[in-house]
């Protein structure tokens, strides 16, 4: 199938990371908010990620002011309805999802494939809230979705081969690189990544070690580039916690159960960057 124009369903952090990076590859895209404030926002955060690239010397004016013009916002689900594929983003709440995929499944035209970005939630469940499961898969972006290289591909039992491959296409065709994961909560990456941090987390709250001391032994001692907690504020705190009681609920595992000083930091409204505070602070 020839993918042309494609949908992003939400526009926050990930959305329009997926959205700029699709448009820099040539696709006209559709991407939506559920309010115009929202929409908004989120269009000024890809123009102001373009313009980072072009001084950054990645881009050209001539290839941003390009993207920018392959990207229509909409507030209006209906706007999806000449879309050849569908990428959701929203918040990482499973009700929410399901109801959205069955709306993309009575908008959009039938050989339209359905995708979903979700870090750690059965894409089987979603297939199922559409009449179309065998057009139904996860791509998995990371953040920043312009810069990071990986694309987590994930296979339920229900996906065809063609639509698999025809996603796999247009992965490549995005300069990803892509690995293969079935659908079980976390997939691979989160999988390994968050017993990881929250071991991390264990060892800052039992006394172990600074949060310093730690960072900066993962980063010299096993080469990440980055340190846990420096990871964690990142990728948001909300964001760890809400896959960590995920994956917990699903295996009922003691490596999934979050430290209490994680639940205590969300619950403070300490996030990471996002809110300007997390395990270090950034200056908001």
């Amino acid at each position: 199938m020839d993918i042309k124009e494609i949908g992003v369903v939400g526009c926050g952090l990930m959305g329009a990371g997926i959205a700029e990076t699709v448009a820099r590859a040539g696709y006209q895209v559709v991407v939506s908010e559920v309010n115009d404030e929202l929409l908004q926002r989120g269009l000024g955060r890809i123009k102001a990620s373009l313009a980072k690239a072009v001084q950054r010397g990645k881009v050209s004016q001539a290839d941003m002011e390009a993207a920018l013009s392959r990207i229509t916002g909409t507030t209006r689900m209906e706007d999806f309805a000449d879309c050849d594929l569908v990428i959701e983003a929203a918040i990482e709440n499973l009700d929410l999802k399901k109801q959205i995929f069955a709306e993309l499944d009575r908008i959009t035209p039938p050989h339209a494939i359905l995708a979903s970005n979700t870090s750690s939630l059965s894409i089987t469940a979603m297939a199922a809230a559409t009449r179309r499961p065998a057009k139904v898969l996860g791509l998995h972006f990371f953040n920043p979705v312009p810069i990071m290289p990986l694309l987590e591909m994930v296979r339920t039992i229900l996906v065809s081969d063609e639509t698999f491959d025809t996603a796999r296409q247009f992965g490549q065709s995005l300069g990803k690189t892509i690995i293969v994961a079935k659908d079980n909560p976390g997939f691979i990456v989160n999988l390994l990544l968050i017993p990881y941090v929250l071991d991390c987390v264990r060892a800052l709250e039992n006394g172990v070690a600074s949060k310093e001391d730690i960072d900066t032994g993962i980063k010299l001692g096993l080469s990440h580039p980055m340190g846990p907690f420096e990871l964690l504020d990142l990728v948001g705190l909300d964001t760890t916690l809400f896959i960590a009681d995920a994956m917990y609920g699903e295996f009922k595992d003691p490596r999934y159960a979050a430290p209490p000083l994680l639940r205590r930091m969300v619950t403070a409204g300490h996030l990471g960057r996002k809110s300007g505070q997390g395990f270090y602070g950034y200056g908001r």
